[in-house]
C-alpha cells in the first residue's frame, strides 16, 4: 500500500530505516549530498486542494523544510517561488521540476538573504512573476555551532542574525503592501528558542527573537485579515545539520532525546505549513506550532 500523509501510522517506528550519520558537508551543503536522503515527501505528499489559486513565496525553498513545504504547497494548487543562495542550484532545480510536474507556475530565485535589496527584490519578483502574493514562508536560515563565546566572532553572530531574522524583516516589510485579507505570513523557529543549546548561542537567540517578531507582528495587522503565525521544528534531518549545525559526534544520536526516540523528516513538517497556510486555520493568530517529536515546550 501507498503511504501518504493521511495513512495511519505508528510515528515511534516511522523512518526506522533512516538513520542519521556522521558527515561533513561545507556549508550551505545540499540535499543531493545528504546521507541518509531526507525525506521531503516526493512520493508521499498528497494534496487535496487546499491552496488552490494561491501564490506563495517560500525562502530556503530548495532544501529541507522549506523543499518540503513547496512540494506540499504546489500539490496543493498554489503557485510558489523559492530562493536560495547560488550554490544550491542543483537542489532548487530538482525541486523546482517537482513543483512543475504538480501544475505549478514556479519562480527560482538565488541570492544571499543577508543582503536587504536582494530581499525586497525577491517580493517584487515573485509578485510580477505568479501575479500576486498571498503567502510567506520565512524559512531561510544559518546554523553553525560553537563551543565557546569567546570565539563566536563578529562576523559569524552578524550573519546568522541577517540571515534569520534581518532576512524575515525586510522581506515582511516589503510583502506587506500586497498582502490581501485572508493572507498568511509562516515564520521557521526552533525548539532552540525553548530549549536552546549550549553550543548554539547565536543561534538560538535569533530564533527566540522569531518568536516574538512572530506574535507581535500578528497582533498589529491581524485587523487587515493577515495572519501571522510560526512553525518550532525539532531534530529535523536536513543539510543545516552536517554543515556544522551540530559537531560531528553528536550527528549520529541526532533525534535520539525525543519522546519519539528519532529525528524528524523534512515531510513531517509540510502538513503544519499547509494547515497555517489554508483558510483551515483562520482562527490562529500569532501561535508556534510546535512540531518536535514531543520535547515539552511553554
Amino acid at each position: 500500500m501507498t503511504r501518504d500523509q493521511y495513512t495511519l501510522v505508528d510515528p515511534a517506528k516511522l523512518y526506522a530505516d533512516i538513520e542519521p550519520q556522521k558527515q561533513r558537508m561545507p556549508e550551505p551543503g545540499l540535499d543531493a549530498k545528504l546521507t541518509p536522503k531526507a525525506d521531503l515527501g516526493e512520493e508521499t505528499y498528497r494534496g487535496t486542494g487546499r491552496l488552490t489559486g494561491r501564490k506563495a513565496l517560500i525562502t530556503g525553498g530548495d532544501s529541507g523544510i522549506g523543499a518540503a513545504t513547496a512540494i506540499a504547497f504546489a500539490r496543493e494548487g498554489a503557485d510558489v517561488a523559492i530562493s536560495y543562495l547560488p550554490a544550491e542550484e542543483e537542489d532548487a532545480q530538482r525541486i523546482a521540476g517537482l513543483l512543475r510536474e504538480a501544475g505549478a507556475t514556479v519562480l527560482t530565485y538565488p541570492g544571499d538573504l543577508k543582503d536587504p535589496e536582494y530581499c525586497r527584490a525577491l517580493v517584487a519578483e515573485t509578485v510580477e512573476t505568479l501575479g500576486g502574493l498571498d503567502i510567506v514562508v520565512n524559512n531561510g536560515g544559518k546554523q553553525i555551532f560553537n563551543e565557546d563565546l569567546t570565539t563566536l566572532d563578529d562576523e559569524q553572530f552578524d550573519d546568522t542574525f541577517k540571515t534569520n531574522v534581518y532576512a524575515m524583516f525586510w522581506i515582511t516589510k516589503a510583502a506587506l503592501p500586497h498582502l490581501k485579507p485572508g493572507a498568511t505570513i509562516i515564520n521557521t523557529t526552533s525548539i532552540q528558542a525553548y530549549s536552546p543549546s549550549d553550543v548554539l548561542v547565536d543561534y538560538a537567540s535569533t530564533k527566540a527573537t522569531i518568536n516574538a517578531f512572530t506574535k507581535a507582528l500578528a497582533q498589529q495587522v491581524a485587523p487587515r485579515g493577515i495572519r501571522v503565525n510560526a512553525v518550532a521544528p525539532g531534530p529535523i534531518w536536513t543539510p543545516l545539520q552536517p554543515t556544522d549545525g551540530q559537531p560531528q559526534e553528536k550527528l549520529a544520536h541526532f533525534g535520539e532525546n525525543t519522546p519519539l526516540g528519532r529525528m524528524g523528516q523534512p515531510a513531517e513538517l509540510a502538513p503544519a505549513y499547509v494547515f497555517l497556510a489554508s483558510a483551515e486555520s483562520s482562527y490562529v493568530l500569532g501561535e508556534t506550532l510546535n512540531v518536535n517529536g514531543g520535547m515539552p515546550t511553554p
